[in-house]
């Protein structure tokens, strides 16, 4: 059964021109490298919410969890940790459209 890995963060102040080179010139390629597609990502443009929500989908959780624990993984998410803050995830079932 395919699988979300909803990741949540708030950009760092004053890394924004960097945070989106990074994303799009490293995060994006490297999560689809390891098997993850990417299919959404918000902004939140007002309010007490996480600044960016991403979903990527993996094929089960099985194959999330590998891609989790994967040191490539890793490495990219050292990378992005140092372009934001208040990170988080979590694993849930694909359904279509937005899901927290």
């Amino acid at each position: 059964m395919p699988v979300k890995i909803i990741l949540i963060w708030d950009i760092a102040a004053e890394r924004d021109r960097e945070y989106f080179e990074f994303v799009i010139g490293e995060f994006v390629p490297g999560v689809q490298r390891l098997g993850l597609q990417p299919t959404e990502a918000w902004a939140t443009m007002f309010g007490e919410y996480p600044q960016i929500q991403v979903a990527l989908l993996a094929p089960d959780v099985s194959a999330a969890q590998r891609v989790l624990a994967s040191p490539e993984w890793s490495l990219l998410q050292d990378r992005l940790f140092g372009y934001i803050k208040n990170f988080s995830y979590k694993i849930v079932v694909a359904r279509k459209g937005f899901q927290f």
